[in-house]
């Protein structure tokens, strides 16, 4: 098959951090396409040689493990080709045209990694210019608008320019390896399905904690916040995979059908659960790592008065059948006091007690998505050190470390979702109505925050967040994780 795939925004942040690096590792596996070629498109005045050398300064950037050797660089810089365009005029999308109808690639894919105020102007000129045949694939980053209203904005134009099977919204936590066992580990086993419900699930608790800062993202944070930047997309993805119904089948319309359903049974909001249930935080100055870090508002691009959220935890519910009272925790925030995303699923205690447990201890499975992946089972048992007859019972963990089981070169989340584009493989991909349901689910607390004149509970950098979000489990009976 052969492929071009033009990247809009061919010198930004994420071309440099993510794509090409994943191409590349694509390209080193043997599992991109042999006839393809990789089309930049920036606003530099450069050539393609000044691309590619560039792209070979950032490569030495990564881990070393995944940095290209100079032969394998030099294969790879074939494929690289740099064209300079001002995404407002239709001329330079002419030219666009005219290079790739020259070369009549079986498969075209535009993936537009630019601000999202961007997405409507190059999809129009894209067919303005005749780009939009059915060989035509267009990959678009999230966040995919600012709100409800921009999100339709945004899709309702694009889909009058592009069929539903050609455009592909990327969440790069769906391509994670560990995300895939999930739903491997749900609807591939018979073990966890017959629990997998109110009777004997307590709570559910979703993490994704950083100890980085904004770094060089400030401006683009600053316009974002955490329920944008992670909430509506990444966490909400998650909860869907955990509290989603079996498909009828493993297409990409069936798995979407059972996301969107527990999308639309989330509990709605109240101005009671507004208030007790959400909790938005920022981080200050503190100590990460053993060295002082500065506070969120004196960060490089950042309004030094912003109430842009950098933490958030909440509390919601599913409101169907299989999962009714049982309470799901999100949390996500920036200089964390760990680097650490997981899935907690915590089970009911045994109807009667007849052994002599440890007080708050009790079964949990943990999904670890990063850094670690894989999946850990806490159980009770009684220790070989045990008195003779005891009825004490101990703490055990069981682990499934799936780098050391399937080995550490798995395929990385950009790099499947690549492959998956190439393939037209839409399952791990999100469809329009899912993101709008989304977006209606968080715009409530987006409206709650814009009246709110108190702003974000400050917490020290290096710590867990505030101390209210602690509160807010605890009134459930629970804890997080690190507090048990």
């Amino acid at each position: 098959m052969s492929f071009d795939l033009v990247l809009f925004g061919g010198t930004g942040d994420l071309a440099w951090r993510k794509l090409m690096p994943a191409l590349f590792q694509a390209f080193r596996h043997g599992t991109l396409p042999a006839d393809g070629r990789i089309i930049g498109v920036g606003r530099d005045n450069l050539s393609a040689e000044q691309y590619r050398t560039r792209i070979q300064a950032r490569f030495n950037e990564v881990e070393l493990a995944k940095r290209p050797s100079e032969e394998e660089f030099t294969r790879f810089a074939a494929l690289l080709q740099f064209v300079r365009m001002d995404l407002s005029l239709p001329d330079d999308y002419a030219g666009l045209g005219q290079l790739l109808k020259a070369r009549n690639a079986d498969t075209v894919v535009m993936y537009v990694a630019t601000a999202p105020t961007l997405f409507t102007t190059v999809c129009e000129q894209l067919a303005m210019a005749g780009l939009n045949t059915p060989n035509v694939r267009v990959v678009l980053e999230k966040p995919l608008g600012h709100d409800l209203a921009s999100n339709r904005a945004i899709n309702q134009t694009v889909r009058r320019i592009f069929s539903e099977n050609q455009i592909f919204r990327i969440d790069h936590y769906l391509g994670k390896p560990a995300v895939q066992n999930l739903f491997a580990l749900r609807f591939g086993n018979a073990l966890f399905e017959p629990l997998w419900r109110r009777e004997h699930i307590a709570n559910i608790q979703i993490t994704i904690a950083e100890e980085l800062g904004v770094e060089k993202r400030g401006a683009f944070y600053d316009n974002t916040g955490a329920l944008r930047d992670m909430v509506q997309n990444h966490a909400l993805q998650l909860l869907c995979a955990i509290g989603m119904e079996p498909p009828i089948n493993a297409h990409a319309d069936a798995i979407r059908d059972e996301k969107l359903k527990v999308l639309r049974s989330l509990k709605p909001w109240t101005p009671e659960a507004l208030a007790q249930d959400v909790i938005r935080g920022q981080y200050a100055a503190g100590t990460v790592g053993g060295a002082p870090v500065k506070a969120y508002r004196q960060e490089e691009g950042v309004n030094p008065e912003s109430n842009t959220e950098t933490f958030v935890a909440l509390r919601t519910e599913i409101k169907n059948w299989r999962w009714a009272g049982v309470p799901f925790y999100i949390r996500t925030g920036k200089r964390l006091a760990g680097s650490d995303a997981h899935i907690e699923v915590n089970f009911r205690p045994t109807p009667h007690a007849i052994f002599n447990a440890p007080a708050g201890i009790g079964n949990s499975l943990v999904i670890n998505l990063q850094p670690k992946d894989g999946l850990e089972l806490h159980l009770l048992a009684q220790g070989q050190n045990n008195r003779r007859n005891s009825q004490e019972l101990a703490a055990v963990q069981l682990d499934l470390d799936f780098d050391k089981r399937f080995g550490s070169g798995r395929v990385g989340a950009y790099e499947r979702l690549l492959l998956d584009v190439l393939d037209g493989r839409l399952n791990l991909f999100v469809r329009s109505d899912e993101q709008e349901e989304a977006w209606r689910w968080v715009e409530p607390i987006l409206e709650h925050w814009e009246a709110d004149a108190k702003g974000p509970r400050l917490y020290n950098s290096g710590t867990w967040g505030p101390s209210a979000a602690s509160a807010m489990i605890a009134r459930d009976g629970y804890c997080w994780s690190e507090e048990a």
